[in-house]
């Protein structure tokens, strides 16, 4: 996933910059480190958006996005200013009988100040973010059945 790899698998005009989202493996893109970023697509050009915290290689994947307002990382280790996002993203891969496979996915966001914290929790999640993950799942779950080797 990330603008400069994959994508997102949503919308790309939305949350891509314009640019589609793989349709197959690339084999080049599935090496992945604890410490790497994800980048996503901003107005002001791509950013690092989400860096990998925990990885265990087709298993798990766990995401943490940490930056002020304007979308400037900041350093975990470093006090928090008054107004930013910290989220997590963990996707889990569980292995099923009959050689099928589920994605199980969660996440945490927190947000200061706190009223936008509740803005965002009543309007951005539920009518941008939750649909824009469901078409992500639809989408990766399409181009895995078109490619079982995957």
């Amino acid at each position: 996933m990330g603008w400069d790899r994959a994508g997102w698998y949503s919308w790309d005009r939305l949350d891509n910059g314009g640019r589609p989202s793989a349709r197959e493996v690339h084999p080049e893109w599935q090496r992945l480190a604890v410490g790497d970023w994800l980048r996503a697509f901003s107005p002001r050009g791509p950013v690092n958006a989400w860096q990998v915290v925990a990885l265990e290689p087709q298993r798990f994947l766990g995401l943490r996005g940490l930056t002020d307002l304007r979308g400037t990382v900041l350093d975990p280790a470093e006090p928090r200013p008054a107004a930013y996002l910290d989220g997590l993203w963990g996707f889990q891969l569980e292995e099923l009988r009959g050689d099928r496979t589920r994605l199980v996915v969660s996440g945490y966001q927190s947000v200061r100040p706190r009223w936008l914290e509740q803005f965002a929790n009543y309007w951005v999640y539920p009518i941008a973010h939750w649909p824009m993950q469901t078409r992500q799942f639809a989408t990766l779950k399409r181009n895995i059945e078109r490619d079982p080797a995957a």
